[in-house]
């Protein structure tokens, strides 16, 4: 079993309250669990409402099948004009 973890950190541009920030948030997340079924969660800065860092877990046989969705779940947030990718890391373990 393979595991590649990721977080990645946003800068929300349409964000001036933590209930816009959610209402982003919450539609980027729903759509990656969706589209690539993977778990995704909100898992630092829950009180600023401009930044926010996103954890996701892939779970495969295949270290290359990890790495592969891990950038194109990058690549998807990049394309999302509500936000910008501050920095992300990734680990496939």
């Amino acid at each position: 079993m393979i595991v590649g973890s990721c977080e990645i950190e946003l800068l929300i541009y349409e964000s001036n309250s933590l209930k816009e920030k959610r209402h982003v948030l919450k539609s980027i997340i729903e759509r990656i669990k969706s589209r690539f079924n993977v778990s995704v969660a909100e898992v630092e800065y829950n009180d600023l409402w401009n930044r926010a860092l996103i954890g996701i877990a892939v779970v495969s046989n295949e270290k290359a099948l990890c790495e592969s969705v891990i950038l194109k779940i990058i690549d998807f947030i990049e394309n999302d004009e509500r936000v910008e990718i501050i920095r992300h890391t990734m680990e496939v373990i």
